[in-house]
């Protein structure tokens, strides 16, 4: 596995919260050093990427390693910083599966920021940050992106809405069926895409939503959506409207 690793030429990537230079080397966090030492057996002299969303992407070569953890050294940058498209997700809790696979999928799709938010249908109570934030992290590791997404702490509904940044668009995925497609309405950045728990938005709800200036309400289309299914289609169609996939 080693071999592999340095054959590779550093295609390991990994996200590292140190900063990152020329010349510079780097104690790396914990769940990095696991993953050298104890998945791909790790050797000195084995180079990998890094990256911290903040100093772009940098070639390192490993050069101690013991149980308190891998250090190595920046070679040289691969490639400079840059940031991603200025899109929010935030959306109604689900169980802890489809939760993952949301958090996973939603970073390989771009987003930027993560925001948890209870609604009056909302089933789930508790939000595990620490776990969706290692689920980001590995996304961002294998997608190639050079920032990992924003994770908040989970909160009401109102309590979201009444601390909102009116200048970026909140595109409501309502399920009312007489609001624009996302497709149509869709302007650039910043934005934010909401989407609500299995069994929807309640009435309540959907007309405060729909009362607010900076929100948007938009379709999907004519199928009810599961709940991870719906705010991954919103975030590709943004992103196929007026993201970066242009």
């Amino acid at each position: 596995m080693s071999q592999q690793l340095t054959e590779a030429g550093g295609k390991t990537r990994l996200y590292v919260t140190a900063d990152l230079g020329a010349s510079m080397a780097v104690t790396l966090d914990e769940g990095p050093s696991h993953y050298l030492l104890h998945v791909l057996r790790a050797k000195p002299g084995n180079r990998v990427l890094l990256f911290n969303g903040r100093d772009g992407e940098w070639l390192a070569q490993i050069g101690q390693l013991s149980k308190r953890g891998v250090i190595a050294t920046c070679l040289e940058q691969i490639r400079p910083q840059s940031a991603g498209p200025d899109i929010w997700l935030a959306f109604a809790p689900i169980k802890k599966t489809p939760a993952d696979y949301l958090v996973q999928k939603a970073a390989e799709l771009g987003v930027s920021c993560l925001l948890p938010v209870y609604t009056r249908r909302t089933i789930v109570t508790r939000v595990n940050l620490e776990r969706m934030a290692a689920n980001a992290a590995e996304a961002a590791e294998q997608s190639e992106r050079l920032t990992v997404p924003q994770i908040r702490e989970a909160m009401d509904l109102d309590r979201l809405l009444g601390a909102w940044p009116k200048e970026r668009t909140l595109y409501f995925c309502d399920e009312g069926g007489d609001a624009r497609p996302l497709a149509q309405a869709a302007r650039g950045a910043p934005a934010a895409i909401l989407t609500g728990p299995e069994g929807g938005f309640d009435p309540a709800e959907r007309e405060t939503l729909r009362a607010l200036p900076f929100v948007v309400p938009v379709t999907l289309g004519p199928r009810i959506l599961r709940a991870d299914t719906a705010a991954l289609a919103a975030l590709s169609v943004w992103q196929s409207a007026v993201g970066d996939w242009g």
